[in-house]
């Protein structure tokens, strides 16, 4: 009998967990979020897990209990550390896993996003990726100073014509920006540091390309100043709740993260997606991922009742943007195996709070998902694209030679 595929599993790390009220638990670390150990600690849990890549959030504007406006909740985590700059720090300490830390790319020059990342790319000996996001809210907008946005009413009202085209210009943009650090990234070949000492020639310069891309928002000559990344191009990976968003990951991203509510949801979302795919000239199959929050049953309480803890804490029941499980294990593990029936390439796990979910991940979820053939044993590849089955000898874009 054939081996399954394995089924490839991310876990998504957000300050001491991605419920409001995870911080104020008896196990939480509050004291050690802004440390570099506290994360370096969070990963190893994930390599106990045998897990593929961990992302890491990030965002411009301090959490808010509003998507669009600061709030002035004080029993809630606010503040964060750089993304980039932790995974940065985790990159020469861990090995095997992809670290893939969130950028957002309104804001933020494509070039430096470019130089960033193919820095971690080299760190990390080849396991980088980066999560893009948008940032279109005034308040966001305003901590820069450079450009405008309106205050869009949330939910979008998306039968209003100037919502909608407010929004496709958003990720109009952020297709062009990972176009141009896609570009940037291929600005240098493979060879060309030369680094003759005997002939005084570090880097051959035919082999230093500019990029010239001209868009509506960037105009970028390059090259680069940071050599081609060893994966030649780490692993693009987006979150998408609506089809505007399902569009920009099948033009843009290697990975797309989605988020069922139920089973309904995630055949109809998976065909959406599919069929955003469909309409865009790739070579490569687009990854679609479930994301789904977790609240696991430990040795002492069910995961129900530590939710229901989680949310009398909190002083209300928590509504996120995904689903949000609270059970076994072994329950986990049927529904993560029907995503897996129904053509979905990964699954992403929001631990609810940290460490306690992400232990429970590694100590009970995995080994069950390894019994049934649904994720890796053991860290056997050279990169992250070879961790998530996409073609590792990626072609250079401008190369000279054969």
């Amino acid at each position: 009998m054939s081996q399954v595929r394995p089924f490839r599993l991310g876990i998504g790390l957000d300050g001491a967990g991605w419920h409001p009220a995870a911080w104020r638990e008896d196990t939480a670390r509050p004291d050690a979020l802004f440390t570099a150990a506290y994360w370096r600690d969070l990963v190893g849990l994930a390599q106990d897990a045998v897990a593929d890549l961990v992302t890491i959030e990030d965002s411009f504007a301090l959490q808010s209990a509003d998507p669009w406006s600061p709030d002035d909740r004080t029993d809630q985590v606010r503040g964060r550390l750089d993304a980039l700059l932790v995974a940065s720090y985790l990159a020469p300490v861990t090995r095997g896993i992809g670290l893939v830390p969130t950028v957002t790319l309104t804001h933020t020059e494509p070039f430096h996003v470019s130089k960033a990342v193919a820095t971690l790319d080299r760190t990390s000996g080849g396991f980088a990726g980066v999560q893009v996001r948008v940032s279109g809210g005034a308040y966001q907008a305003g901590l820069f100073g450079r450009r405008t946005f309106p205050d869009l009413p949330f939910p979008f009202d998306l039968t209003d014509p100037a919502v909608v085209a407010g929004i496709q210009d958003l990720f109009d943009e952020g297709a062009d920006a990972v176009e141009v650090v896609r570009r940037l990234w291929d600005s240098w070949e493979d060879d060309a540091e030369i680094r003759d000492t005997a002939t005084g020639r570090f880097v051959d310069r035919d082999k230093l390309h500019t990029v010239d891309f001209e868009g509506r928002w960037f105009s970028v000559r390059g090259p680069s100043i940071t050599p081609r990344p060893p994966q030649g191009q780490p692993v693009v990976v987006s979150l998408a709740h609506q089809p505007i968003p399902y569009a920009f990951a099948a033009r843009a991203s290697d990975v797309v993260l989605v988020t069922p509510f139920s089973d309904d949801d995630a055949a109809r979302i998976l065909r959406e997606v599919r069929e955003a795919e469909a309409r865009e000239d790739r070579t490569v199959p687009l990854q679609v991922w479930a994301d789904v929050v977790v609240a696991l049953d430990s040795p002492t309480v069910t995961g129900v009742d530590r939710l229901g803890r989680l949310d009398a804490t909190a002083g209300a029941t928590w509504v996120t943007d995904t689903g949000v499980f609270a059970g076994s294990a072994t329950h986990l593990a049927d529904r993560v195996e029907h995503w897996r029936s129904l053509g979905y390439d990964g699954v992403r796990l929001r631990p609810a709070t940290l460490p306690d979910d992400l232990a429970l991940v590694a100590s009970d979820l995995a080994p069950e998902l390894r019994r049934r053939g649904l994720s890796r044993t053991a860290y056997d590849a050279g990169s992250l694209r070879g961790l998530l089955g996409l073609p590792t000898d990626v072609p250079h874009r401008y190369a000279t030679h054969a």
